[in-house]
């Protein structure tokens, strides 16, 4: 399965382009996850890769797994430290009014027995920023670049929601849901002292060909 999807890889690091709709971790209904495919990157290596970060089920693009515990504590106090650099790229449920920007919008979580917990915009929250570049337009939605300069939970998807006011297409917490979220890790870039950074891109997905942006695809 991930053998096409092997988009960086050393002694140190692996960075995949994960399928959307594959749980990182193992999910409650035992339904299959990433961790349990794990034997399949191994690559020549004994020991078993592990992932450094976290995406959301229904999130595709760059994941970064490390390839020794070694590699797994640096690579995990990079993300800590904030010099990680990432690049998503969404569709939103319409078109903001500016080209660019910076959403600065703390974010606290929530939960209630009718609905689970969710993340919100509070000004009592963890600081959350992102910026953000408009790409392209096409059938009245646009396909957004964000950067985000921190790592919170659902941290895209409520500054698109709250902060633009434009959810992201298919969100089923945050915006109107539909048959797939149009969320994609496109690229990351993980600094290596004395050595080159781990950097991978993740191409377009065939969703976002379909939905009409971009010239070229993938399979997702």
């Amino acid at each position: 399965m991930f053998k096409d999807r092997v988009l960086f890889i050393d002694g140190e690091a692996l960075v995949i382009d994960k399928p959307a709709g594959l749980p990182v971790d193992r999910p409650r209904d035992r339904s299959q996850s990433l961790e349990d495919m794990l034997g399949e990157l191994t690559f020549g290596f004994q020991r078993l890769p592990w992932p450094v970060h976290r995406l959301d089920r229904d999130t595709s693009g760059c994941l970064l797994l490390a390839r020794n515990p070694k590699s797994l504590k640096k690579f995990g106090q990079a993300f800590e430290a904030g010099i990680v650099a990432k690049r998503y790229v969404a569709i939103l449920d319409g078109i903001p009014t500016e080209t660019s920007g910076t959403i600065d919008l703390p974010l606290s979580k929530i939960s209630t027995a009718e609905t689970g917990w969710r993340m919100v915009g509070d000004p009592k929250g963890k600081s959350a920023r992102t910026r953000w570049e408009l790409i392209e337009v096409a059938r009245d939605k646009a396909l957004i670049a964000f950067f985000p300069e921190t790592g919170r939970t659902h941290q895209i998807r409520v500054h698109a929601a709250e902060g633009l006011g434009l959810p992201i297409v298919g969100d089923p917490v945050y915006g109107k849901g539909g048959p797939a979220v149009m969320l994609h890790a496109a690229e990351l870039t993980v600094p290596r002292e004395g050595k080159d950074p781990v950097h991978a891109e993740a191409p377009l997905p065939v969703r976002f060909h379909n939905a009409g942006f971009g010239r070229t695809a993938s399979e997702s």
